[in-house]
Formats: C-alpha cells, structure tokens, sequence
C-alpha cells in the first residue's frame, strides 16, 4: 500500500484537505512509493496561524530556552542520521554517504544555532552625547517561510529554520514535493526535543502553496533555494507584498586549471565534483576551463577516472552513484548529451544509454563529458544539473577569466594552480560569491555565509552565517539621556549629594 505523507502543523501531523497528491517515486526502480498531499491556500493559511499564535510566546522566550532546544534537538539529528539519510536516499537516489555528508553539513547551521546568545549580542556606547547613550539590538521578525529544492532535502531545510528559530521567529517550510519524508523527520524530531507547537510547521504543495506563502500578510519574509528562473519570480513576488527575501538561485560554476596545476588532484576533483550526487547540486563543477596545453592530458586523466565510477542503487555500498531524481529531469540531462556534438563539442564519454542490471525501470543515466565546448552551446549555457561535464580550451589565464565572468551566474568557482599570486589575483578578480582555491566546491563552513553573485543570487543576504542571522532579525537602535540624579527634584532624596 502507498504510503502518504501528510503536512505537520501545530506540532502534530495533519492530514491533508485538498484532496490533491501528488507521486513519489524511488528513482532506483521508478516505481511509485507514497504520495504526498499538496496543500490548498487554506491548508497553508492554518500552518500560517499555527506559527504566528506560537510567535506571541517563542518570540519572547529567553535565549536560554531557545538554545536549550536545539542542544536537546541537535543530540536527536545526531541519533538519527541513518534514519534521515535513508529517507533522503529512497525519494531522491543519492548514495547513502552523500545523504550522510547533507545531515552533516546541516547539523554544522544546527550547531551554529545553539550558539546565538553570542551573535544576538547588541551594540552599547556611552556618552555620546552629555548623558546620551545609545544602544542597538536585533530582534525577531514573526512568522517567515522557507521554499527548499528537491536535491538537498534535509540540509537546506537546516540552512534555514534552525537559525530562524534561535532568532525568535516561527517558521513555515514548503519543501519539495518529490522528496518530501525528510522534512516531516526533522519537524517530528525538533517536536521531540521539545520545540512548542506551531514554531515550526511543514506544509507540502506545489505552486498553489508557493504562492499562498508568497502572498500571504502574515508572513514576514521567505527563504528560497532552488533554480534562477524561479529565484527571480519569488523574489519579484514575495517583495512586492512587502517580504524581506533572500532567493539563491541556479549555477554554472567553472573550475580554472592552469598550466602548473597538480593535474591529478585537479582531475579528481573534477570527477567528484562534477558527478557526485549524481551532480544534482547548486555548487557542482560543471564546466572545466583548461589554459594553454594542458587540456588533452587533463581531459584524458577525468575519463580515466570517471570511466570507474560505480552506479547503482543508492542503498547499495558499492555504489558511488545513484539515479536522477526523476525520469523527466533525466530525459532532459541526456538531451544536452545527444545533442552536444551538432553544437560543436567532442562527446568522449556518453552515459545517455546508462542501465543498472535488475532495476531496468530506474532513473538511471552514466556519466558524461564533453570536450571542447563552446560558449554558444546549450550544454554550456544552461544549468542541467546533471552528470554532466563541459571542457572549454583556452590559450591564457586572462581568457579563462573573461570566459567565467561572461557568465551570467556567479555561485561557485575554483582555480587550480601551485602558484599563490594566481590565486590571489583570481580570488579578486572573479565575479562569483565563493571561490576556492585548490578547492573543487567551496561551501563555506556554517559560521561564514552561502551564496552567490549575480544570477545566482536575489536578495541583499546570503544565507545562513552572519547573514543568516541578520536576514532572521532586523535592527533598532535606542537613544537614552537620562537626567542626573543629583538635579532629582526638591524633596525626593535618593541619596545623592546636591550640586546646588
């Protein structure tokens, strides 16, 4: 029997009322495994009010009940890792080690949060004036949404709630409908750790939800992660009902490889950053720029290496790769494959007729690399957030450059080089949000803050970090002058001598 998965409001689980579902399949068999309700408006009005009459208490709680919390819910996550990445890995396919990397880098923002006391700390100065202080504080905002994507289901969510919790908000979370499991975990288990009712509320849709939340008076801000197109029209939206957004969207992030680089290293980072999780993440490397003479030798070095990549069911050990999330998404990443040598590129490996022996019915798809791209392509130019790799030539670091910020995004990049002026240089000179260096995929530990430039990024914060807390809070200063006591009028006596 399908199994459903129902919203979590109030602290509890709700069915659904719309009479709308929608399927969940395991992308290893393709088989239908649950569904999951989509709510109507009026389903996420409730998960609306739920937070918002949990806000008039949670917003005033002290800083110590609040981190009480997420110290007893991070110990859960912790017990419950398996559980998490076994959810993660039968609705969206990745390995279970991958599953177990996303709980991981999401507990990082839960571990950040049991810490707010110290970034919550307000701004003190004396004096400024003759018996003027003034002080500044942050304070909460109310209700605020978040709209996650389908490839991290687990840590994207945590990129974004626990910090907005610790901040004194209440939280609504849209995640992905075709991944839906791990989101009801995470709010079942912060209910266990003892989260009030209403703090934090799951509510499962499509568009009709999205839009609810966008639109709705009592949400104070929405947090999205997902695709650029849809980045720009939540963004849009959500502001013009007066929303404070922050909207990350979609990628194509570029990997330089000089001349002097540890070819190596520099294909093996192009291998795992490329095609793990199936390369269905905003930070994948998904095209390699190659300067000067280097480019068939490193070419050669990523087939070798990618030609081993064992793919496989997610739940099987062997496996290093698992299947695409869908059938749909994978019939679209193979048509950038099938299509890449009429545009130009040289197709050395094709995975576009990819089967896994017994789960013929899979979403399955192999690797793919394509070698001397052009700019003009499609498999160049779109996000296909797939297994799928472009190599680009060019003759100088100055050409590599220009090339990479030509590009309309700027999430994520990385050079390749043993000489540390290069790096320097190109660590200022790129447009993107983050860069590494001899660092294939460059996500910033929990205490720095995620995101992009340009395409990549709508909204002024990026998320979690300093700008996590900052985007949860907004700032009000106060200006106090306070008489001195010794000029108290005649006949009160504080015990201060008179001046006069």
């Amino acid at each position: 029997m399908t199994k459903t998965v129902n919203h979590w409001i109030g602290g509890r689980t709700v069915e659904g009322t719309s009479g709308q579902y929608g399927p969940v399949t395991d992308p290893a068999t393709g088989a239908v495994t649950t569904r999951v309700a989509l709510a109507s408006a009026a389903e996420v009005d409730a998960a609306v009010a739920a937070a918002k009459t949990a806000y008039a208490a949670w917003g005033t709680s002290s800083l110590a009940q609040r981190t009480a919390v997420l110290f007893r819910y991070r110990a859960l996550l912790d017990a419950h890792r398996d559980d998490i990445a076994a959810l993660i890995t039968a609705e969206h396919g990745k390995v279970h080690s991958d599953a177990l990397g996303e709980v991981a880098r999401g507990l990082e923002i839960v571990e950040l949060a049991c810490g707010i006391t110290t970034q919550l700390k307000g701004e003190l100065s004396t004096q400024v004036s003759n018996r003027v202080d003034v002080s500044s504080i942050r304070q909460s905002l109310g209700v605020v949404a978040g709209i996650t994507p389908f490839n991290f289901p687990a840590m994207v969510p945590m990129w974004m709630f626990p910090l907005a919790i610790a901040c004194g908000n209440t939280f609504v979370l849209k995640p992905s409908e075709k991944d839906p499991s791990a989101a009801n975990l995470l709010a079942e288990l912060a209910t266990e750790a003892g989260l009030p009712e209403g703090v934090l509320n799951v509510v499962h849709g499509d568009k009709v939800a999205v839009d609810a939340l966008l639109a709705h008076p009592d949400v104070a801000a929405v947090s999205f992660v997902g695709s650029t197109p849809i980045a720009r029209y939540i963004h849009a939206t959500a502001s013009a009902n007066g929303k404070r957004v922050q909207a990350l969207g979609g990628a194509k992030n570029h990997m330089l490889v000089l001349p002097d680089a540890d070819l190596d290293a520099a294909a093996d980072a192009a291998v795992s950053a490329a095609y793990g999780s199936a390369g269905e993440r905003c930070m994948a490397i998904s095209a390699v720029v190659a300067v000067g003479a280097i480019g068939d030798e490193l070419v050669a070095k990523i087939r070798e290496r990618a030609e081993k990549i064992t793919i496989g069911p997610g739940n099987d050990p062997a496996s290093e790769m698992g299947p695409l999330i869908t059938a749909a998404h994978r019939d679209k990443v193979a048509s950038y494959v099938t299509g890449a040598a009429a545009q130009g590129a040289e197709v050395v490996l094709d995975g576009t007729g990819h089967t896994v022996e017994g789960f013929e019915d899979g979403h399955w798809i192999g690797l793919s690399l394509l070698d001397k791209v052009s700019t003009d392509s499609d498999a160049y130019k779109d996000e296909i957030f797939g297994p799928v790799l472009c190599v680009l030539r060019v003759d100088t670091y100055e050409e590599g450059v220009a090339l990479m910020n030509a590009s309309p995004f700027g999430n994520g990049t990385a050079i390749f080089t043993r000489d540390g002026g290069a790096a320097r240089r190109f660590q200022l000179e790129i447009q993107a949000g983050m860069v590494g260096v001899n660092v294939p995929i460059p996500v910033p530990v929990g205490y720095h803050s995620f995101g992009g430039w340009k395409d990549s990024l709508f909204g002024d914060h990026h998320i979690y970090g300093n700008d996590g807390v900052h985007f949860y809070t907004r700032g009000k200063v106060t200006t106090t002058r306070w008489p001195d006591p010794a000029d108290a009028p005649a006949g009160v006596d504080l015990g201060f001598p008179r001046n006069h």
